[in-house]
């Protein structure tokens, strides 16, 4: 997931500001309460620190590595993955497995994913997905199943989807934006749907974490506009604007599902890794030093600070994704910040590293040296409340380009990693 509006993003997106200034409106109360309690950190605390890694599918980021392998190909790629993060000495591995509103399992509610065979709908001859969880648990490896609740295509043309897939049967579902098509977060209906596509995966394995990464409301793309004017006029009634409207329509996404993995797999975790900013000080007092140009709370919708405060997740995984030092976004004042939200709240903290800068000519002059990456880990512990670190991505997990990978394992992972199995 390189993308622009992922990775590549998160510079672009920590120079400048914006920003509005409503408070979202809190989600029903009798689904509150969170996504596993206050027992998640005791669970982790018999386990040692996460040491993880993401496996992206979407767009063959990283799996397969080109679509239309033999199933023997394709398996002996996974499995080399899983064996990478164990000689790495990780103990997790958050695999994405509904990149495009699509699936790496035999689902009821969504096409085969185009990644594996290169037509979206094809069998691939195999479950990717059941067969990670069985090797991944066989290597002492947690596996967080990563899902992206409303992207629907990295194009806008609807005839390019299989003639099966939902987004054609309920084309009113469907925004075209910045170049994708969404599913409309302020549709009831698609909020059901999109719990339903995802949480059949977790009947169906003992995944041990359902992830969700940044994705929620789409980034802000200058001069377009998401449109979902008829889904406001329809169930915006009661809020004072359109912000809180949509920061809503994901509040009770995250309580509903939160609900329903408790349900359907009591004791699987349910984690987030949002964009690495809530909100700028200077747009809000109880924001991080930052001076970011997207905000999750406002660009997003998504109000990743409540979230952990009422410990409606087990875990968040914030995507720091810039140096220690520089000047939009500093890693150095991040990691305390974020820990003062988590502290107390129930809610596991986790931190997403950019491995996938390191050594990238690109890439300001820090990311040249191979230290810094391990330089994070180490202002990290004198943190308590960070309980682990995720790595983008499994590609440079295994390549380490300039052995930023290596220095970590050196410094921070001499012993191997404590296992919940």
């Amino acid at each position: 997931m390189a993308r622009m509006s992922r990775r590549g993003f998160a510079a672009a997106a920590a120079v400048g500001l914006s920003g509005l200034a409503t408070a979202g409106l809190a989600v029903a109360a009798e689904v509150s309460g969170g996504g596993g309690g206050a027992d998640a950190p005791a669970r982790r605390a018999r386990t040692g620190a996460l040491r993880g890694m993401w496996l992206a599918t979407v767009a063959n980021r990283d799996w397969p590595s080109k679509p239309g392998l033999t199933a023997a190909q394709q398996r002996t790629e996974l499995l080399a993955h899983l064996d990478t993060a164990v000689r790495r000495r990780l103990n997790a591995v958050i695999f994405q497995v509904r990149p495009t509103a699509d699936a790496l399992w035999p689902s009821p509610y969504e096409p085969w994913a185009q990644c594996l065979t290169g037509e979206q709908g094809r069998a691939p001859g195999w479950d990717p997905l059941g067969t990670a969880v069985k090797e991944a648990h066989a290597r002492g490896l947690e596996l967080h199943a990563w899902f992206n609740p409303y992207r629907v295509a990295n194009h806008t043309d609807p005839a390019k989807l299989v003639a099966s897939h939902p987004a054609r049967r309920h084309p009113d579902w469907v925004v075209p934006y910045g170049g994708k098509l969404y599913y409309n977060p302020g549709l009831p209906e698609v909020r059901a749907f999109v719990q339903d596509a995802m949480l059949d995966a977790v009947r169906k394995y003992a995944v041990d974490a359902v992830h969700w990464d940044d994705y929620f409301y789409p980034y802000p793309v200058a001069g377009q506009v998401f449109d979902d004017d008829a889904a406001y006029a329809a169930h915006g009634g009661p809020f004072p604007d359109r912000a809180a409207w949509r920061r809503d329509n994901i509040d009770r996404l995250v309580l509903e599902t939160a609900a329903r993995i408790r349900r359907i797999r009591p004791g699987t975790k349910f984690g987030i890794s949002p964009f690495g900013v809530w909100r700028n000080a200077v747009t809000d007092p109880l924001g991080s030093d930052t001076r970011a140009g997207v905000q999750t709370y406002d660009d997003l919708h998504a109000d990743t600070r409540k979230w952990v405060r009422e410990n409606w997740i087990d875990y968040i995984c914030p995507q720091l994704y810039w140096n220690i030092g520089f000047t939009a976004a500093d890693y150095a004042k991040l990691v305390p910040w974020w820990a003062q939200v988590a502290r107390g709240s129930g809610t596991e903290l986790y931190v997403g590293e950019a491995l996938y800068k390191a050594g990238d000519p690109a890439q300001p002059a820090a990311w040249q040296d191979p230290a810094e990456l391990s330089r994070h880990l180490t202002l990290a512990k004198g943190h308590p409340q960070v309980r682990g670190h995720v790595f983008f991505s499994a590609k440079e997990v295994a390549a380490d380009r300039v052995g930023a990978m290596a220095r970590v394992v050196a410094d921070h992972y001499q012993q191997p990693a404590r296992h919940s199995r």
